[in-house]
């Protein structure tokens, strides 16, 4: 299927249709509002080598959507399969904001975002331009630092709906 007869996409249909796109996992952190704030991603992408630029993109009506427009800067962590758990933990709607970090291993940035240890690599960066997208914002940054974790194990993906693993 590819539209309804009216000529519109089902929505619901497209998700199944990306959930075919095997994704990396991430977990997007900032500070604002006297709290760190998390997600888990899994669209985060590499936009250009000159200059060195990401994007990632945040539902509207998400917290950390706010927080990361107050903040202007984030984290990534690139998940290890290992972390499976804080991936769920980090993608459950309503978790509390206050202590959420508790429960990840984690060290601060130069910017006083948290970054999760263990992650395979880790980028922290600064929001350059926001673009509305229908139900999203693409948030596009300059990557100020990045590091590898120091073991480079299997990778946790988001594939068809399931966390998987890639070695």
């Amino acid at each position: 299927m590819t539209a309804l007869d009216d000529g519109t996409v089902d929505a619901d249909a497209y998700r199944h249709v990306m959930g075919r796109l095997a994704k990396g996992v991430a977990v997007v952190t900032t500070t604002a509002f006297g709290h760190d704030h998390a997600l888990t991603a899994d669209s985060v992408t590499s936009v250009s080598l000159d200059p060195v630029l990401l994007l990632i993109c945040v539902d509207t009506d998400a917290r950390f959507h706010d927080a990361v427009l107050e903040s202007r800067v984030f984290g990534v962590s690139v998940l290890a399969a290992s972390q499976r758990g804080l991936a769920a933990w980090f993608a459950t709607p309503g978790r509390p904001v206050p202590g959420q970090m508790d429960r990840a291993p984690h060290t601060r940035a130069v910017t006083g975002v948290p970054l999760l240890t263990g992650a395979l690599a880790t980028v922290e960066c600064s929001v350059r331009d926001v673009h509305p997208a229908g139900d999203h914002s693409i948030i596009v940054a300059a990557v100020d630092r990045f590091s590898l974790g120091g073991d480079p194990g299997a990778a946790l993906v988001h594939f068809r709906g399931q966390y998987s693993t890639l070695p």
